[in-house]
């Protein structure tokens, strides 16, 4: 892998342990809200509060997978699996959701994807 490919796995990396934040311990924050288009009540919901959380835990894990096929395991094809999946679930998002997800959500892992071509 090149360095760019690892800057930006890392990058996709921070933003899904961002994600995990907001979903995990800033459930219920004007952010959150902002992000995912819904208010601050219904953020306190004890049914949606237990989705998020659960939802932040996966998106957490995902980040740290990132991390390891990156620095522990050096794999340029667990990363192309890794952005790839996270593309595709984006791209799910985009239809079921939002069109914007796919940037949002996808848009980091799309250009790493682009420099393991390289």
């Amino acid at each position: 892998m090149t360095i760019v490919t690892d800057i930006f796995a890392t990058l996709v990396a921070a933003e899904f342990l961002f994600i995990m934040w907001m979903e995990t311990f800033a459930t219920d924050s004007d952010l959150t809200a902002k992000t995912f288009g819904m208010s601050r009540e219904e953020l306190r919901r004890n049914s949606v509060t237990t989705l998020f959380k659960n939802q932040g835990v996966y998106n957490g894990l995902i980040a740290v997978l990132i991390l390891l096929a990156v620095f522990v395991f050096a794999s340029k094809t667990a990363v192309v699996c890794l952005m790839a999946y996270i593309v595709l679930v984006a791209a799910y998002g985009s239809f079921t959701s939002n069109p914007l997800i796919i940037l949002k959500q996808g848009g980091l892992a799309i250009i790493t994807l682009i420099t393991c071509i390289w």
